[in-house]
């Protein structure tokens, strides 16, 4: 068995930002026209009028101030919401692609390393481009790398759930160099026309390489020590978005055709899922939650990191467990990874750290890793 570490990691950041402020006004332009529309029925009280949003709401549910997309025109027209893009011919590079590779050569700069070295791709997000063939094996090619590649969806724990799987097979030797990207281009599937939610998302893409140590040539390296997973269903967050679709003669833009979720109950019930998992996972390594330098957390709520960092150790700060979701909000399965990403420079050797993700399925990865 080999010793596995973490030697590079890279971030695509979208070119263009929402504000709250342009949400809301784009979102209350679009509340104004529909209780318009339908302003018969509203006053008969057959239908409820659609409710306004605030920025003060926005923030006090979330933290969230902002967050990149990769296309803004379409999201904050009220006659659509949603974003705009073009199509591309199937001998182009593909979207997700495009992204995933920006944030791979990050990776690999930083590992000091070249496709060539890679010998897995994973592409692990919670929706796909296409049905086949697979993103992954696009990207492998455009990176010139050899192996092999496939898809993973775990919603917002894709990354994590891809990373065991890279460690795995460093560890035992049937690779060498794995490389794990979260292309989450999360407007594309966001309703962004329901007051309850359509603050929460933003794309993003993540990228991390997976070597031995013993070939790992970067300043930077990151022993993995343990990987555990674990999944409950539920049907508290939810897209029935699928190939079926057509076949059942169901709406292609019913509400449920987009993400939604119970957000109290997730709330309610993710917290000590996700906090008995890291401190059970830690036990398992001989490791005391306090004995942990750093938490870089799924991005999804503020007080849903804060709660979970004050089961394992007491207390919640920004040393302890970093907070990215201000600036880019709920990036899916890249949130964690974004925080690794940005948030481990000042470590030293010896310090221990926990990337966790948690999210629909309900599912949770963790990924205990020690500083070099």
């Amino acid at each position: 068995m080999h010793q596995v570490v973490i030697s590079g990691t890279g971030l695509y950041q979208p070119p263009y930002t929402i504000s709250n402020a342009e949400l809301v006004e784009a979102f209350n332009r679009y509340v104004d026209q529909e209780n318009a529309r339908h302003a018969a029925a509203i006053e008969a009280g057959t239908r409820a009028p659609l409710a306004h949003s605030s920025v003060e709401f926005i923030e006090k549910a979330s933290g969230i101030h902002q967050r990149y997309v990769l296309e803004k025109t379409g999201i904050l027209d009220p006659a659509r919401m949603y974003p705009h893009y073009a199509e591309r011919a199937d001998d182009q590079l593909s979207l997700m692609a495009e992204i995933a590779v920006a944030a791979a050569e990050q990776a690999l700069a930083q590992a000091g390393k070249s496709g060539a070295d890679v010998d897995m791709v994973l592409c692990a997000a919670s929706n796909m481009q296409r049905a086949y063939p697979a993103m992954a094996v696009e990207i492998q090619q455009a990176l010139g790398a050899g192996g092999y590649g496939f898809d993973m969806n775990v919603a917002c724990s894709s990354a994590t759930f891809a990373i065991e799987q890279a460690v795995n097979a460093v560890r035992t030797g049937s690779v060498r160099c794995a490389l794990v990207v979260s292309p989450e281009i999360t407007s594309g599937h966001h309703a962004w026309n329901d007051r309850d939610c359509h603050f929460i998302f933003g794309d993003v893409c993540t990228a991390l390489l997976i070597e031995r140590a013993d070939l790992a040539t970067a300043a930077d390296t990151w022993e993995v020590l343990g990987t555990q997973l674990a999944t409950q269903f539920s049907n508290n967050i939810r897209n029935n978005f699928g190939f079926l679709n057509r076949s059942e003669d169901s709406d292609p833009n019913a509400r449920d055709k987009t993400f939604r979720q119970e957000g109290r109950k997730v709330f309610k019930e993710v917290v000590p899922i996700a906090s008995a998992h890291i401190e059970s996972h830690l036990a398992a390594l001989a490791l005391q939650p306090a004995q942990v330098r750093r938490y870089w957390l799924h991005q999804a709520n503020q007080s849903m990191n804060q709660l979970v960092i004050k089961k394992l150790v007491g207390e919640a700060s920004a040393e302890r467990a970093p907070l990215i979701l201000d600036e880019f909000a709920n990036t899916a399965s890249a949130g964690s990874i974004i925080a690794f990403h940005k948030h481990r420079a000042d470590l030293q050797a010896g310090d221990a750290g926990v990337i966790c993700s948690f999210g629909a399925g309900y599912s949770v990865g963790s990924v205990v890793v020690r500083k070099r």
